[in-house]
């Protein structure tokens, strides 16, 4: 598939759906559901490699197993690869053209800070995302603006984050970013006013109590993610049968 025919996966019309996986089993598993792409989840791809999320797992590791990854099925693939594992741009440069050489069509970028509190200013994570999408990576720009408070027990539901999200999707349109991912915004009001306001395809996190994916592309998502839920269930599923199967 070519970067164009990925592009055109990403319509409010038909939302692409991103069932993440983290390797090339779960991969084929996803693959034979029916899905028009395969996308890998930070903390699931680590998890299932013994690693925490948050950069933790070795730089060459994660490539290896997106070689294995792309070479299982015939499908576009995109790779989160947090914040890119690199402080400065030759570096970034370097692995996103590995990156690309390994396989992958596209990679989220995140503008959080791993490690510290807050979010990278905007004008260094512009050039970041420059840097990445020169490599020929369709950029799916994250902006952790409504996550970092989910985490923190807040309601990231407010009009404020989103006008702070929205001016940054402006600037990282201006740098070469082919798509926003706010994972955290749930609110469907909220979630449609960005999307109006973004010239690029939205991307959100399938939350709890969120309605179907049509109805989600009704307001004008054009690509739902899933995070690290299916690997939590299938890891929950596979201790619980593991805990039945010692108990009998």
């Amino acid at each position: 598939m070519t970067m164009a025919e990925f592009v055109a996966l990403h319509t409010c019309a038909a939302p692409l759906v991103l069932f993440n996986i983290w390797d090339a089993g779960s991969a084929r598993a996803v693959a034979r559901a029916g899905a028009k792409a395969i996308a890998t989840g930070s903390l699931s791809l680590a998890g299932s490699q013994g690693f925490d999320d948050g950069e933790q797992i070795p730089w060459d590791a994660l490539l290896a197993t997106v070689r294995q990854i792309a070479g299982a099925t015939g499908l576009p693939l995109t790779v989160d690869i947090e914040t890119g594992y690199a402080q400065d741009l030759e570096t970034l440069a370097a692995n996103a053209a590995a990156l690309r050489e390994a396989g992958a069509v596209g990679c989220n970028l995140e503008d959080r800070l791993i490690g510290a509190d807050g979010l990278r200013d905007v004008d260094e994570q512009a050039k970041r995302i420059a840097t990445v999408a020169e490599a020929g990576l369709f950029v799916n720009a994250r902006t952790d603006i409504f996550l970092g408070p989910l985490m923190a027990g807040e309601d990231p539901n407010r009009a404020d984050l989103v006008d702070a999200a929205i001016s940054r999707a402006a600037r990282y349109v201006q740098a070469g970013a082919a798509g926003f991912f706010i994972p955290g915004l749930s609110d469907l009001a909220l979630i449609q006013q960005l999307c109006q306001a973004v010239e690029i395809p939205v991307n959100v996190m399938r939350l709890s109590g969120m309605p179907s994916n049509a109805d989600l592309g009704g307001i004008g998502v054009a690509r739902i993610s899933h995070g690290p839920a299916p690997w939590r269930d299938a890891m929950a599923g596979v201790e619980e049968a593991a805990r039945q199967a010692i108990a009998s």
